[in-house]
């Protein structure tokens, strides 16, 4: 995902002249060979991270974690779906958030 896919407007310029989108490749970039989600899991470490831990501060955090994880959870469905193998064989060998490595089962 570059930044102009990221604004959208790589869609709209393909919709506009009619041409398909190319097809996705998988890649795992510095950060995603250690998770999957290091921007969420940045995200994260900002949100806890307060000098002082107010209760709206607490609830702020609390929230935006449980929502980011259930969108997580809905994004994977839809890597899975668009990238196949490559991203479930990857889901197997590669944490969600934290930079632990997974138990072999």
């Amino acid at each position: 995902l570059d930044h102009f896919e990221l604004f959208g407007l790589k869609q709209g310029i393909m919709h506009f002249s009619s041409k398909p989108m190319p097809v996705q490749k998988f890649r795992q970039p510095l950060f995603y060979k250690l998770v999957r989600h290091p921007i969420m899991l940045g995200f994260i470490i900002a949100f806890w991270s307060a000098p002082v831990m107010s209760q709206g501060h607490l609830l702020f955090a609390a929230v935006t974690t449980a929502y980011m994880l259930v969108a997580i959870r809905i994004e994977e469905h839809d890597l899975s779906s668009s990238l196949g193998d490559d991203y479930r064989s990857y889901q197997k060998r590669t944490s969600m958030i934290l930079p632990f490595p997974k138990r072999k089962a």
